[in-house]
């Protein structure tokens, strides 16, 4: 638990100015002409970002974005032994479907875990100063309160189905190729 807790900490500390900056350009489209950032390309919002909101601008988010890895980690980690192990003493001749299987379930149990984090984060990466000069959301406590405010606790799992749909695949693919290494290595 520690391992995968740390592993997803640390990478999504280290990638979370790239999400931010995918979170903003895929979200620029939907905003009034008026409220638009217009990033030319990556490399201009890699350099607008700290010039008009500091260095620290690009860990907008940041606080969420590592919550949601390290969820996400623990869930797709955890389910997955535990899930390989009873697909496999249910089935020991087919191996590989138990793999398989294994890892549905895990890319399922992570999806669910994370999502309400995923939720919170792209929140706070789109935000932009309301009229009044404040920011819309304090932290991602705040941002999930608010969010249950609005939406009821099941607003925190929307689009459940669409994430599992793209995070299962990652994982399933990446239990899958490991198992296969370990089997070629040992």
């Amino acid at each position: 638990m520690f391992c995968s807790l740390t592993a997803g900490g640390l990478g999504s500390f280290v990638g979370c100015p790239a999400d931010l900056i995918l979170i903003r350009m895929q979200g620029d489209s939907t905003l009034p002409a008026d409220q638009r950032r217009n990033y030319k390309s990556v490399f201009d919002a890699c350099r607008r970002i700290p010039a008009e909101e500091g260095i620290s601008g690009l860990w907008k988010g940041g606080g969420p974005t590592v919550i949601r890895a390290m969820s996400l980690n623990l869930g797709m980690f955890t389910s997955y032994e535990e899930s390989k192990e009873r697909f496999a003493k249910m089935m020991p001749n087919h191996i590989g479907l138990s793999w398989f299987l294994a890892s549905c379930v895990a890319g399922s149990i992570a999806a669910t875990m994370s999502l309400p984090f995923d939720n919170a984060k792209t929140k706070m990466q789109k935000m932009k100063e309301g009229p009044d000069g404040k920011m819309p959301y304090k932290n991602i406590f705040d941002t999930m309160g608010k969010t249950i405010a609005q939406d009821g606790v099941t607003g925190l799992w929307v689009g459940l189905p669409t994430y599992c749909l793209r995070i299962a695949p990652h994982v399933m693919i990446t239990f899958i190729i490991s198992e296969k290494l370990k089997k070629l290595l040992l």
